[in-house]
């Protein structure tokens, strides 16, 4: 069992996260880096129900990824920090790890797209390296 709290720049929002990691991953693809203004995101999924908000509300926003789903990107509406994504019909919310009180912990397994990856990203042997989202 995973337990830590995060939040926004600004403070308006506030999160616990109390659960079981199901997956720990680098995404290189086109929507993680539009969505971070960054090379790459590093996103911690988990089941939906072990991510509460505790202050403020989220602001969302709904578009087509990369692979084809339905995702929704929640963000503060004040500061624009992004915080959680899910795809429309799965059980999963991703953590931004940037919104992460202490990420310390954080040792992702993997790195998706990475076909996508930017000519100056280090993609490390020690990860499981993808081109795509593996099936």
């Amino acid at each position: 069992m995973t337990k830590f709290s995060g939040g926004c720049l600004c403070g308006a929002i506030r999160y616990e996260v109390s659960g079981d990691i199901v997956r720990m991953v680098n995404c290189h693809c086109d929507d993680c880096r539009r969505n971070t203004g960054a090379s790459f995101a590093t996103n911690i999924f988990f089941n939906s129900e072990d991510v509460q908000v505790t202050k403020g509300e989220p602001r969302s926003f709904e578009h087509v990824s990369d692979a084809g789903n339905r995702k929704i990107k929640e963000f503060c509406p004040t500061c624009g920090s992004q915080l959680f994504s899910s795809t429309i019909g799965r059980p999963l919310t991703s953590v931004k790890v940037g919104s992460i009180e202490d990420a310390n912990f954080v040792k992702p397994t993997a790195n998706l797209y990475c076909k996508r990856a930017l000519s100056y990203s280090h993609l490390s042997d020690d990860l499981k390296n993808f081109q795509e989202m593996p099936t």
